[in-house]
């Protein structure tokens, strides 16, 4: 049986990606060359791990089963093989997932920190606003905005945000204003389409507005139709600060108690840590230490 760690990792990269073409396109191969070292991986195990049909290809019950157990088991040699090189220069791989908005308004400057102090890394970034699995997917850390749903993921919180309630000065105008929580009901709020309104709601003991006809899967979308009058918005103040500071929006019932949203950065449970992943978990708690820069002022 002759197979090497390449062929485990396109393996992986195929079962990942879906296909052989977004698999090459992830590792800069050729078609040709990711379909060959699938086909010599099965050959040296004996087994079909891939069916295909129509140009389509699905994996095995058996892929399906190895790749649970090869996933750990790879991460876990190059942990193992990095920790030897302790004091040397950060090479290889790191790929980070993290929402869309705060990605682009507070965490690019800080990845552009990291990547400086280590050109010997290669940097892949995926900003996206749905939560991605991040082993499978083959992240090495991410961002998570909120309560951590993943048990399964290691994290280390790096700040907390308020979420705020905000409307435009002309929505305001034209809907009447907004003096206590009961006046909630006469208004209609923008959706968010990768989460109820009410499973984030923060305010205790108080009913959220009812939904209006906007629905949009971005906060700064969101924060754009409000500002546009369209309706109420409940977004973190990372996104709303700068639409607060100038005006185009207004904070509603600040007084009211919450609980704050947590900012955590997630890696996958492999043991011994890599120490890229280790440098960057560092930089990212050491570059949020204290208050938030976009809380300055408010």
């Amino acid at each position: 049986m002759n197979w090497s760690i390449s062929d485990i990792q396109t393996f992986l990269s195929v079962l990942d990606a879906g296909s052989i073409s977004a698999a090459a396109a992830r590792a800069d191969l050729s078609k040709s060359v990711v379909s060959k070292r699938i086909s010599d991986f099965e050959a040296a195990l004996g087994v079909a791990l891939f069916v295909r049909n129509a140009g389509r290809i699905a994996p095995t019950d058996t892929a399906l089963t190895l790749a649970e157990r090869l996933r750990p088991a790879l991460a876990e040699l190059i942990a193992a093989t990095e920790s030897v090189g302790a004091q040397a220069d950060l090479r290889g791989r790191l790929a980070i997932a993290a929402p869309m908005s705060f990605g682009i308004r507070h965490l690019g400057p800080v990845i552009a920190g990291f990547a400086r102090a280590h050109p010997g890394l290669e940097i892949v970034l995926d900003y996206d606003d749905q939560l991605a699995d991040l082993g499978r997917a083959g992240f090495d850390a991410g961002l998570r905005i909120g309560e951590l749903k993943d048990s399964s993921l290691m994290a280390r919180r790096v700040c907390e945000d308020p979420r705020v309630l905000v409307a435009s000065p002309d929505y305001l105008c034209v809907h009447g204003p907004i003096r206590a929580p009961a006046d909630l009901a006469r208004h209609r709020a923008i959706g968010y389409l990768n989460a109820r309104l009410g499973d984030i709601w923060p305010f205790d003991g108080i009913a959220p507005p009812p939904l209006g006809p906007i629905t949009a899967n971005n906060g700064d979308a969101i924060r754009d139709m409000a500002v546009g009058g369209l309706g109420l918005a409940l977004l973190p103040m990372f996104i709303v600060h700068d639409a607060l500071r100038d005006g185009r929006l207004v904070r509603l019932l600040p007084g009211l108690p919450q609980r704050p949203l947590p900012i955590s950065v997630v890696w996958p449970p492999v043991r011994p840590m890599p120490r890229k992943t280790r440098a960057f978990v560092d930089h990212v708690a050491d570059a949020f230490a204290g208050a938030p820069p976009w809380l300055e002022g408010l």
